[in-house]
């Protein structure tokens, strides 16, 4: 009998210790999508290609992180003579190509482009994903490249979609100056939230005793834990203006975590969700709606002339029959 319940411990343990492992390499070092992937996505989504990406001007740029990574970008000058700069920051798995779909939004308003490759994905290295906490601390390193090499008289924008909308908030905790807006597609508002959520619902696992196991190898491994990745918290003090946009059919980071972090956020804000859209197709299902709401916010946050008055925007509320708006409020 104690043989057997041996056994049957051990097995147990074994489980257990797979589920820890499977779990820490999904949230730290996941598989990466092929560029063939990311462009079949784009492309059957009609809103980039992989010939327009061909046919792209652009220049392949590096640079090393604060810990001494290679992190690489493209820069796209739409116009060499503009100031303006928009850097786009993609989501977990993917690359700077899936930031490809974005850069009309930006061209048409005279935006200099940087897409950039986070810590471990594309060509960028890095062992860990952190989820914005040494991710801020590279796009704060690719701000003050721009103003290096284009001048520090230069406006900044911030684009980050999923993961890199979380990334772009968690910078406003160190941001710069010279960076005037920020928008955040599809951004988790707590880590340590959007893991309960995603242990519950998507993977069916016990959040408990799960996750302060893995906290700890978070900690041990990749030199962060979840506690200390909370955008809601680098909101609450910032007054640039936010456009936190979302899907209503998000499962995967649940739209209502946009609606935390517009409700937490100091200053001028504003709220885009599309109904029906789920993680990360928002654009793609609304482009009108989420164009416009960019051009808003852009014009609203460097106090153009175009803004005039304009205090709403085509967005879906939750329920909503027809797209409506949250507006750019303080």
């Amino acid at each position: 009998m104690t043989i057997y319940l041996m056994i049957i411990l051990l097995a147990i343990a074994g489980i257990v210790s797979g589920i820890i492992a499977f779990a820490f390499q999904q949230l730290t070092h996941m598989k990466l999508q092929s560029s063939h992937n990311l462009f079949q996505y784009l492309e059957k989504s009609g809103v980039y290609s992989r010939e327009r990406f061909n046919r792209l001007k652009k220049q392949e740029v590096d640079i090393l992180s604060d810990d001494g990574l290679r992190l690489c970008g493209y820069v796209i000058e739409t116009d060499p003579s503009s100031k303006h700069w928009a850097i786009i920051v993609h989501g977990y798995t993917v690359s700077m190509l899936i930031s490809t779909q974005y850069i009309d939004l930006f061209q048409s308003e005279g935006f200099n482009i940087l897409l950039i490759d986070q810590r471990r994905h594309g060509n960028s290295q890095g062992k860990y994903t952190t989820y914005g906490y040494y991710e801020k601390y590279d796009v704060a390193a690719w701000v003050r490249w721009i103003l290096h090499n284009y001048g520090t008289d230069c406006s900044i924008g911030l684009h980050g979609q999923s993961l890199g909308g979380a990334t772009v908030l968690e910078y406003l905790s160190i941001v710069h100056s010279n960076v005037k807006f920020v928008i955040a597609d599809c951004p988790f508002s707590d880590l340590t939230q959007l893991l309960h959520h995603q242990a519950r619902t998507i993977y069916k696992l016990p959040a408990y005793p799960l996750l302060p196991i893995i906290n700890k190898i978070l900690k041990r491994k990749a030199g962060f834990t979840m506690e200390q990745v909370s955008p809601l918290q680098a909101v609450e003090h910032c007054h640039l203006p936010v456009l936190f946009i979302h899907g209503t059919k998000d499962n995967y980071v649940p739209t209502y975590m946009s609606e935390q972090l517009y409700k937490r956020k100091a200053g001028p804000r504003s709220l885009l969700l599309v109904d029906g859209a789920i993680h990360g197709n928002a654009y793609a299902v609304a482009p009108k709606e989420y164009s416009e709401a960019v051009r808003i916010l852009i014009h609203q946050a460097l106090k153009e002339k175009e803004a005039l008055a304009i205090t709403t925007v085509s967005v879906e509320l939750i329920g909503s029959p027809e797209p409506a708006v949250l507006p750019l409020s303080t």
